[in-house]
């Protein structure tokens, strides 16, 4: 009986093999550091699901198999990571029958990928299409508060958190980090950086293991609630990546390995969450103003109506 299968794809050129390998790190996969021989460097990943494709073609079939196929969940981050990267977008569909999107992308060396996923809710059209924040953070300005306890965890988080930000667009001088003892101090910290008014967004981050006593139980109530009520009052989204888990192996899957980096997660979500407030001030503003010139017409039409 096979007790593993192990495929290896061979890049068409170095510089090819330099981007698979970032993006496939930008993209949240778990792999072990490359390493040089004198046949070449290797890169050994550990994907969450891998699957085994033996295709034979036939003469006349149009489709050209990529060198790697790349199932995502969020299609639409993939190609901005691929662009990001300096990627060549070959094709890009979005067929209304079905609920996926892919792209096919070329490397400057010809190395050819093919990478897709589910379009979130796929059924929406123009009247109920919804309100969403862009992930650009392009002139958007972030703090990270990370907390020091638990440093081998948390320092992966911030490492995660950074590498987002800078794939979508944000500039190395518009994020501060700022350190705090541990996590209980998260929620002070983050509440005098966001009235400050000079963040779009406030990421939190910070590792809770349970142990033997309520303590646990204690601190992960009062920096949730801390955090919470921060962004409740203050109106800057804050977001939460602090890991609170039973085990070590927890926080460790969830720190870079096999659920990815909590960190680059909640770095997403600020991006996302920080454009949205605009839009949303936007979208009051314009309606304020709406309702401010009827009220007027209202006023000046009634004026008129009592004049003799």
């Amino acid at each position: 009986m096979i007790r593993s299968l192990w495929v290896y794809q061979v890049a068409k050129s170095s510089e090819d093999f330099e981007i698979v390998v970032r993006l496939l790190e930008q993209l949240g996969i778990e792999g072990v550091q490359s390493h040089g021989s004198d046949g070449g460097r290797f890169a050994a990943f550990f994907p969450p699901d891998a699957r085994f494709h033996f295709v034979a073609q036939t003469d006349n079939s149009s489709f050209q198999p990529p060198d790697l196929f790349i199932d995502v969940p969020d299609p639409f981050f993939a190609l901005e990571a691929a662009k990001a990267l300096g990627l060549r977008i070959v094709t890009d569909t979005s067929p209304k029958q079905i609920a996926d999107r892919g792209f096919r992308a070329e490397l400057p060396g010809g190395t050819a990928l093919i990478i897709g996923g589910p379009i979130p809710n796929p059924t929406l059209d123009k009247k109920t299409a919804a309100l969403a924040g862009k992930l650009s953070a392009q002139g958007k300005s972030f703090a990270i508060v990370v907390s020091r306890f638990n440093s081998f965890i948390t320092e992966r988080l911030l490492q995660g958190s950074l590498d987002a930000l800078l794939l979508v667009g944000a500039r190395e001088k518009d994020i501060q980090v700022v350190r705090v003892p541990g996590a209980f101090e998260i929620p002070s910290a983050a509440r005098t950086l966001a009235e400050t008014r000079k963040y779009d967004a406030i990421i939190c981050l910070g590792c809770l293991l349970r142990g033997d006593t309520a303590h646990y139980d204690v601190i992960v109530n009062e920096v949730t609630r801390g955090i919470g009520q921060s962004a409740q009052e203050t109106g800057v989204p804050h977001a939460f990546g602090v890991l609170t888990c039973e085990t070590l192996e927890q926080a460790i899957d969830r720190a870079g390995l096999k659920m990815g980096n909590k960190g680059f997660e909640a770095a997403l979500a600020a991006v996302e969450m920080g454009n949205l407030r605009g839009a949303l001030s936007t979208q009051h503003s314009a309606i304020s103003k709406s309702k401010t010139k009827t009220k007027s017409k209202a006023r000046a039409s009634s004026s008129k109506k009592r004049k003799p």
